[in-house]
């Protein structure tokens, strides 16, 4: 029950208040001028005027309500070295038989997981969400067991009562953990970039922990090798991709004796390799129609430098001036085909012809590029198979088909072969344009096919009866492509509807630069969370045996994959943990990195509070207490506001005797016909007085 004076005025106040004011100046006037009686009429205004107040009596009933103890325990992984779980445990246990023992008071706990994709211990947005669960007048205090090790302090809530964190742990504890910084996720192929390792201690380290430890490095499936590093020193490492695509990199040092986990003792970089430039040399053999093809390919592209060179007098015409002195200036063509052949990443003849322009010696130079890891396009027209024709210099050694000097002229469809239908060059070109007849794609035709034989490679398209179109192969470390038309620019026009030509030519010339999407023989994996999916690209017509996943225990597990389309198969599957996984299925070999190697919860391992208790620009201490676990489980007391809130074994809770109202009754403190009587009476005893003065007087 609680009781309180309230007022149900009948005028506004302002008006009740200027009325006081008159009133108070009435009373003056009469005291300075000596009026009997004054005081009595005084209080029959006041009478009046309280009346108009409206005083009335409220009665409220109200129930008292517990007060609430909010819990935070973190269950994060790195609550799960050393004794920390128990430590846990315990002190839960012990704060709740505390608690039950108060009386009017309860207890919330929560529990705190590790946050998705890698974000760490988000303890403060776990204590604003139990916080804003509950009502802040009845939180008598917060206490949380946890290693301290929280990463969303920016989240941190302004709290109504104290905070107490009990800190589980060891102030013996040590760790060792690799570091690396500076890791890009793209760099450009063949040129050095550095990497940043340190490998560094922290916490109480043992008088004996050694200076130097071994680390280990692998690079994708390489075989891993081992170097003697110094601990607490930054280390620069010189890294150069070898190839476009992902690379994985992994770094291990060797766990010591006595530190707090080894999970921080590795670190998986993956790096995409790109090309900086592509440096292409286009060799035409004289000017026609489809020169411009290749030419527009390749200036399309900002990220291709092209030296083009084209041969401008044609074959019949015999006027006996000398080869160079056909141009203004001398034409490079000894730096282009010794000293810097080896700088471009693609050649082109296109309907190039031998007229002694070129020795053969230039073109023996061009057979070694191709052998160790270059890639030469032959574009051909009738020239192919004249007795000028490229196949009758070095070149011959390293082409896919020989001419037979006979030229097929008349409309034709070009058509992928089955093998082609499972090689990436031409894969799925059919999407391209519209079903044509017989269920063949609707492209325009070309008009002109070098018949040829085929010596080696692969034909992935082909013209009349069987005549080979498209001839690709690998020759050494390196790769040659012929074309057998050139009437590839027809489709570019868009002569009867026209055809893929710009991503036929795209294509051929990234397998030709060994794009790792463009590979006929491929093993690919991504990775979204813990979910891998994992596609294999075969030309083979038989299905690849089963799928070899090494995890990061080293239990070897075998998926079989469904086909998806031609020569393409793939398998989702779900990894069991994170960590760095290889993948070997025949004679290919990936590794991918499935979440991070060292979790964001193993970073920092050391059990530490400071963070916590004390806000940016705060004191140590400015947010709440600490309590180590390692030295006894604390008491629970109640303390009033404003006194402290711990001592040497306690912790206090502050008692917030929060209440609701039930209900509530109101009543006038006297009817209005009673303040009208005493009003009068107040008044009329004011002329009595009055009177009688007069009287005597």
């Amino acid at each position: 029950m609680n009781a309180r004076l309230v007022f149900d005025p009948l005028l506004p106040w302002p008006v009740l208040w200027v009325l006081a004011g008159v009133v108070l100046f009435m009373l003056a006037l009469a005291l300075w001028r000596g009026l009997p009686g004054w005081l009595l009429r005084g209080l029959g205004l006041a009478a009046l005027l309280a009346a108009l107040a409206g005083p009335g009596l409220q009665n409220e009933d109200r129930n008292n309500l517990s007060d609430i103890v909010i819990v935070l325990v973190d269950d994060s992984a790195s609550q799960g070295l050393g004794a920390r779980r128990d430590q846990t445990a315990r002190a839960l246990a012990r704060i709740e038989a505390q608690v039950a023992a108060m009386e009017n008071t309860e207890l919330r706990v929560r529990h705190v997981a590790d946050g998705a994709d890698n974000t760490g211990t988000l303890a403060m947005t776990a204590m604003a969400e139990a916080l804003a669960e509950e009502p802040r007048a009845r939180v008598a205090g917060v206490i949380m067991i946890s290693d301290g090790r929280v990463h969303d302090l920016e989240m941190r809530p302004d709290l109504p009562a104290p905070f107490h964190l009990l800190l589980t742990g060891a102030e013996a504890d040590w760790d060792r953990r690799l570091v690396v910084k500076n890791a890009p996720a793209f760099a450009i192929i063949g040129e050095e970039f550095k990497l940043t390792l340190m490998i560094e201690d922290q916490g109480r380290m043992p008088a004996d922990a050694p200076d130097y430890i071994d680390l280990t490095i692998a690079v994708d499936a390489d075989p891993p090798q081992t170097y003697s590093v110094p601990v607490g020193e930054e280390l620069e490492l010189p890294v150069t991709l070898s190839h476009g695509g992902l690379n994985v990199l992994q770094f291990q040092i060797a766990a010591s004796d006595g530190e707090l986990t080894d999970r921080n003792n590795a670190a998986v970089v993956q790096i995409n390799g790109v090309r900086d430039r592509l440096r292409v040399l286009l060799v035409s053999g004289e000017p026609h129609a489809g020169e411009r093809v290749w030419r527009n390919l390749l200036k399309s592209d900002a990220s291709v430098d092209l030296v083009h060179f084209t041969i401008l007098r044609p074959p019949e015409k015999h006027d006996g001036v000398p080869v160079e002195e056909l141009s203004l200036i001398a034409f490079p063509t000894r730096e282009l085909f010794i000293d810097k052949v080896d700088e471009f990443d693609l050649i082109i003849f296109d309907r190039y012809r031998m007229r002694g322009i070129m020795p053969m010696s230039y073109i023996e130079n061009i057979v070694r590029y191709v052998r160790e890891g270059g890639t030469v396009l032959v574009a051909s027209g009738p020239e192919f198979g004249a007795v000028d024709s490229l196949y009758r210099s070095p070149l011959a050694e390293v082409l896919p088909v020989a001419p037979t000097s006979l030229v097929n002229e008349g409309g034709f469809r070009p058509k992928i072969t089955e093998l082609g239908q499972r090689h990436p060059v031409t894969e799925g070109l059919e999407r391209f344009a519209p079903p044509g007849e017989n269920g063949e794609p609707g492209w325009g035709r070309w008009f002109r096919i070098m018949d040829v034989e085929k010596i080696s490679g692969q034909t992935v398209m082909e013209g009349p009866n069987s005549a080979p179109l498209l001839v690709l192969d690998r020759v050494g470390e390196g790769r040659i492509a012929v074309l057998t038309s050139d009437h590839a620019w027809l489709w570019g026009r868009g002569y009867e509807g026209g055809g893929p030509q710009l991503e036929l030519l795209k294509r051929l010339a990234h397998w030709m630069l060994k794009e790792p999407d463009l590979e006929e023989e491929a093993l690919t994996a991504t990775a979204k969370g813990n979910q891998l999916t994992l596609t294999r690209r075969t030309i083979s017509e038989d299905p690849p045996e089963p799928l070899v996943v090494t995890t990061p225990a080293g239990e070897q597990i075998l998926l079989d994959m469904a086909r998806i389309s031609a020569g393409k198969y793939q398998v989702v599957w779900e990894a069991p943990a994170a960590g760095l996984y290889r993948l070997q299925q025949g004679d290919l070999t990936r590794m991918i990195g499935v979440g991070p190697a060292s979790p964001k919860e193993f970073e920092e391992t050391i059990a530490s509070g400071a963070d916590l208790l004390a806000p940016k620009g705060a004191a140590a201490g400015a947010y709440g207490s600490l309590t180590r676990l390692e030295s006894g489980l604390p008491d629970l007391r109640q303390v009033a506001e404003g006194r402290p809130v711990t001592g040497r074994g306690w912790i206090g809770l502050t008692p917030r005797e929060a209440w609701v109202t039930t209900e509530v009754r109101q009543a006038a403190l006297l009817p209005g016909w009673a303040w009208l009587i005493l009003a009068a009476g107040l008044t009329i005893a004011a002329w009595l007085i009055e009177g009688r003065r007069g009287a005597k007087r």
